[in-house]
């Protein structure tokens, strides 16, 4: 990147304003977004061992939902709040990466 192609950014800190480029790997950085407490993410890369709740079904807070093995210990995954199981996008023997959505969550209707 040539300096006539940066762009300098305005920003301030406690009400002093000052201009600094971005660098390289600031611009190509993965983007934050806020994670939807009605999906349900490998927090660690591992394999489905087992799948304790079906589609459509209703489980309570704390029941288990699936175990994911990783790094030789069983990792119980639970469930976070009252809900109902939407869509369930792995199966036994699946080998996942980090973040990888494993089940789809929706609202109870009461």
């Amino acid at each position: 990147m040539t300096q006539e192609t940066q762009e300098y950014v305005d920003f301030a800190v406690t009400a002093r304003k000052y201009k600094t480029l971005l660098t390289k790997k600031y611009i190509n950085r993965k983007v934050w977004n806020e994670p939807s407490p009605y999906e349900i993410q490998s927090f660690i890369p591992g394999t489905i061992i087992q799948i304790s709740v079906q589609e459509g079904q209703i489980v309570k807070e704390g029941e288990p939902l699936l175990i994911l093995e990783a790094m030789k210990m069983l990792n119980r995954i639970e469930m976070p709040f009252t809900a109902k199981i939407k869509k369930i996008n792995v199966k036994v023997g699946d080998r996942l990466p980090k973040e990888t959505l494993m089940i789809e969550l929706e609202p109870v209707d009461e």
